[in-house]
């Protein structure tokens, strides 16, 4: 096991079900449904990826290397450049303005790539292994 991909996913845990409830409970005071429904993306994807990294750090123990390494700092990178670009703009909704969305946006698809490399390096590295 790999006790850094198990620890980080596990903090990252709490922190996506404390945004949660937050967004839950509170945000939907100060945004639009629109704005929350973004907001609820970030949340899904960072849930997801987290089971993800838990995955990480249990297969390394049978698969380690650094292709399994990559896959995990893959998802957290996911984690913070799509999840947290989301969080931004909710963000900088709730405050009324527009000031950083059009720098923020772009930000997102980058986190969707770091996810999409992580899936398909934690493919190699079971493939490379089997």
């Amino acid at each position: 096991m790999h006790k850094g991909f198990l620890i980080t996913a596990a903090w990252l845990g709490a922190i996506t079900v404390i945004l949660g409830a937050f967004g839950a409970h509170t945000l939907k005071l100060w945004v639009d449904t629109d704005t929350l429904n973004v907001y609820e993306t970030g949340i899904h994807y960072q849930m997801f990826h987290v089971l993800a990294m838990l995955l990480v750090g249990v297969l390394y123990k049978s698969f380690p290397g650094k292709w399994m390494r990559s896959s995990g700092r893959f998802f957290a990178l996911g984690i913070l450049f799509f999840s947290g670009s989301l969080y931004v703009i909710t963000l900088l909704k709730a405050m009324h303005t527009a000031k950083g969305i059009n720098i923020i946006g772009p930000i997102t698809p980058m986190g969707g790539l770091f996810f999409i490399l992580g899936w398909i390096t934690l493919a190699i590295a079971i493939q490379r292994r089997s």
